[in-house]
């Protein structure tokens, strides 16, 4: 199985989540990879270029997403190999053309949203989660969600061991 990350819109490819995820993935034998979007401001551009990478990749994916990235991510979820969608502090609801109250999604979802967001809304990801019956973890952070760090890549690992779980029954 393989783990895509979409980064946000001040981050990279490699910024200090992803790298902390990404190490997580790999140890549970997954392959990693993440999609550079800097020089992309359009998040519908960036989920494009999601898109066009996904044709690429053989075999199921998971897609992790953090801030806009989370938008990213989450445009592309209803792609026939997403077998999971784990984001952090999601850009739902503020611009750009999905709508989210009807994306399709893989069974496995999960959001983490911290408290203290002054980015995003994290009303905005109560709101995804209740409309989807997704999995829905609200932390003591901020929209970075760095102090929280360890917490979640806790919950990603656990995350991942569930997809496997399910991949093979």
């Amino acid at each position: 199985m393989n783990v895509v990350f979409s980064h946000g819109k001040e981050s990279g490819p490699w910024g200090t989540k992803i790298k902390e995820l990404a190490k997580k993935a790999e140890e549970k034998g997954f392959e990693v990879d993440s999609v550079d979007y800097q020089g992309i401001d359009n998040v519908d551009e960036r989920a494009l270029k999601l898109r066009e990478k996904l044709t690429f990749i053989e075999g199921p994916v998971v897609l992790v997403g953090s801030s806009m990235g989370g938008y990213v991510a989450t445009a592309c979820a209803g792609e026939p190999a997403c077998k999971g969608l784990f984001v952090l502090a999601p850009a739902f609801y503020l611009g750009g053309s999905v709508n989210f109250d009807t994306v399709a999604l893989p069974e496995s979802t999960a959001i983490v949203h911290g408290w203290r967001d002054d980015i995003v809304p994290v009303e905005n990801s109560w709101r995804f989660a209740k409309q989807h019956s997704a999995e829905l973890h609200i932390l003591d952070d901020d929209h970075r969600l760095i102090s929280t760090l360890p917490k979640i890549s806790t919950l990603f690992s656990q995350f991942l061991s569930q997809l496997e779980t399910q991949d093979a029954n």
